[in-house]
């Protein structure tokens, strides 16, 4: 009897120590998956924020040139100047440009 409590005594502290060390490789692997989450999150917000300031400029360039549009003088000379209209009497010369 006295073998058998020995052995009690000794599969105790073996079984505290299994199941610590099983406590504490599961809180690891589970801390790194969070870990690894966290971290790609916050490169995507990274990539997100520039994203949206370019949107932001972009929109900003769409608001000007709306604005420009609803001028008629400005829409006159964006037609002569990109599609070569000209006004009754004029003649369009294209000087290449320097490279």
């Amino acid at each position: 009897m006295a073998k058998r409590h020995k052995k009690k005594k000794k599969i105790g502290p073996i079984l505290l120590l299994c199941l610590s060390f099983a406590i504490i490789i599961f809180t690891t692997f589970t801390i790194f998956k969070y870990w690894t989450e966290i971290y790609s999150k916050y490169k995507e917000k990274g990539e997100l924020q520039k994203e949206l300031a370019s949107l932001k400029d972009k929109e900003e360039e769409l608001e000007s040139d709306v604005n420009k549009l609803q001028d008629s003088d400005y829409v006159a000379r964006y037609a002569r100047e990109k599609y070569f209209y000209s006004k009754d009497g004029e003649y369009i010369l294209k000087i290449p440009e320097d490279e």
